[in-house]
């Protein structure tokens, strides 16, 4: 399992990308306004299942290649930390905080949760992500698949357990993060540097962390 200092990096980060109004919150937050609290909630738990079939596919992709490489696992680290950077200006660049909301068709429970299924599984943003942010906190010397799998359900859960918050105030917060332009900049700048930093610190420390 990864060290007690790497774990709580790990932890501060992924409770920060968890409550951080991204794509991910403003699908379940759409899918609250336009079908109610039941959509919200089931578009949660959709998203969630779809999020836990990256980890597992990473997770298996992961424990091939450093079974095959420990040099490849750690150009992966490198490259990870790069697209954690990208991902940060890219977000710190951004003009758009709030998603289309007529992109979303409401046809009821089950279609709400399963519509959140296909969205994550389709979205390859999100199997990047996984490989990029993850393997960063691994302990190569351990039980690769085991540690990416705990890590990338503590992940997913702590992104759900966002999700259903949004889902029970999606009216408040669609109104101010669809009104407050200082919000939408606030927010935008905290996720982007957040992520540069982390990017910035796998660089420079992931020779010493294999």
């Amino acid at each position: 399992m990864p060290d007690a200092a790497s774990f709580g990096i790990f932890l501060s980060a992924a409770i920060a990308l968890a409550i951080t109004p991204g794509p991910g919150i403003l699908y379940v937050m759409t899918r609250s306004l336009k079908g109610g609290k039941k959509d919200g909630i089931l578009s949660s738990f959709g998203t969630a299942v779809g999020g836990l079939f990256h980890v597992l596919a990473s997770a298996l992709g992961i424990s091939v290649i450093l079974a095959t490489s420990a040099l490849a696992f750690n150009i992966l680290k490198y490259l990870g930390a790069g697209y954690l950077i990208y991902l940060g200006v890219k977000t710190l660049r951004s003009r758009t905080s709030v998603i289309d909301a007529s992109a979303i068709q409401t046809k009821g429970g089950t279609q709400a949760f399963l519509q959140g299924i296909t969205v994550e599984v389709l979205n390859p943003k999100t199997a990047l992500f996984f490989l990029a942010f993850i393997p960063q906190f691994i302990n190569p010397e351990g039980i690769v698949f085991a540690q990416f799998l705990f890590l990338g359900t503590l992940s997913i859960t702590l992104n759900t357990m966002a999700d259903l918050v949004v889902a029970f105030l999606a009216g408040p917060l669609g109104h101010h993060l669809s009104t407050n332009r200082k919000l939408q900049a606030r927010q935008r700048y905290l996720t982007g540097t957040g992520l540069i930093a982390l990017g910035g610190y796998v660089a420079l420390t992931g020779s010493h962390q294999d």
